[in-house]
């Protein structure tokens, strides 16, 4: 016998991958240049060439059981402490290696937090439209999610469904800005609102209530637009952080939590962060990749190119008649669906070879996601597609 709710998970595919390997196998019949495949958020920008050049540099100058070695549980003390720095020069701050642990990406980060975090019976609240993983994450700390609806017409946090959804068994509160799917970034207006609904609560329930910040988009951010320091507006807030898209290194698994001194009962949170990096397995996250990004952290790969798809999509498909969030950050679109089904929606776009994902995954029906973190390329070769779906419908 195997566990019921695991066997569930690695058998239920989620639908962003069932999407990405159905196109890889259609493009083997049909030919790679014919998918026109919106689905998983890969970036496809390369990597900085320091990035390459800092790992090649270590492996010629390093010891290779160092460099190769165990580092302390933790991460590895330069790494944490110049990351650290990095922050404070950019934000003001005086952070310290002690308040950072290094996680294998942003994933393992969100998973301590939420397994560090949870007693008996507590919650989490997530609003829409959110990633669907962070469900599993929560409920695989013995949490309950809360989901709460956002403001549909800006996609904006609700702060009157905040206020409404925590009670006494609230833990904490997830934000992801920007956002994924939508491409929003929350405004310092809307982060203010809701951190004085988490204080008043907090007061209320006499506990704290953590503010979980996901932010492997951080650095993605369009011009015109800017993306509030979560800490400096709310005191207990927890930043879960992953190099994947900001260096283009999804592979490499590297990220942290930072656990700021201001968190009410730091110094057990950030040991209950420890513990559950412990249980999980999650000890030392990569040796060698924790040195280069930390070596690369003030660096981002090119994301004017991210900005150029977005606009891109934006302007053809409002030409079309689609109605679309217009992406402040991220490389996500979040697109109205032309029919009340969005999986319907996205079932006829896939007989187009257009793969694009349900937003009811997400928490938000009636919505498709595409990530244009592709070729501007292979978006010009797809307007027709998407053409050809809107006259569909008429």
């Amino acid at each position: 016998m195997v566990s019921e709710r695991m066997l569930g998970l690695g058998t239920a595919r989620s639908v962003i991958r069932e999407l990405f390997e159905y196109g890889k196998q259609r493009s083997a019949v049909v030919g790679p240049e014919h998918i026109y495949d919106f689905s998983l958020g890969n970036p496809s920008v390369p990597a900085p060439p320091q990035i390459n050049e800092t790992a090649i540099r270590l492996l010629q100058t390093e010891p290779s059981t160092v460099l190769h070695g165990y580092t302390s549980a933790q991460g590895d003390d330069k790494a944490r402490q110049t990351i650290a720095e990095d922050l404070n020069r950019r934000y003001g701050t005086s952070y310290t290696k002690n308040e950072l642990y290094m996680t294998v990406g942003a994933a393992a980060a969100l998973c301590c937090c939420f397994h560090g975090l949870t007693c008996p019976g507590d919650e989490f609240i997530v609003s829409a439209p959110y990633f669907p993983e962070y469900k599993v994450f929560i409920e695989g700390a013995g949490a309950a999610m809360k989901l709460i609806q956002p403001h549909q017409d800006s996609f904006q946090l609700d702060i009157d469904a905040l206020a409404a959804a925590i009670g006494p068994h609230t833990k904490g509160l997830v934000l992801n800005s920007p956002n994924n799917p939508s491409g929003v970034i929350y405004s310092e207006e809307t982060l203010r609102a809701a951190a004085q609904v988490l204080t008043e609560k907090a007061q209320e329930y006499g506990h704290p209530i953590y503010l979980i910040s996901d932010e492997p988009y951080r650095e993605i951010v369009f011009d015109g637009w800017s993306l509030p320091w979560l800490p400096s507006i709310y005191p207990d807030t927890l930043v879960c952080y992953s190099f994947s898209k900001s260096l283009s290194l999804p592979g490499e698994r590297i990220g942290y939590v930072l656990v700021p001194q201001q968190v009410t009962d730091q110094a057990q949170v950030y040991a209950a962060v420890a513990g559950a990096g412990r249980s999980l397995g999650y000890v030392n996250a990569p040796s060698l990749f924790q040195r280069v990004a930390a070596s690369c952290c003030h660096l981002t790969s090119d994301i004017s190119i991210y900005e150029r798809n977005a606009q891109l999509l934006v302007t053809s498909l409002r030409e079309m008649g689609y109605q679309c969030i217009q992406p402040q950050g991220a490389f996500y679109l979040f697109l109205k669906t032309l029919e009340p089904d969005d999986k319907a929606f996205s079932l006829r776009a896939r007989d187009l070879d257009l793969l694009l994902v349900p937003g009811c995954g997400f928490g938000s029906p009636g919505w498709v996601r595409l990530a244009f973190c592709v070729q501007t390329e292979m978006i010009q070769r797809a307007l027709p597609k998407f053409q050809e779906l809107a006259d569909s419908y008429r």
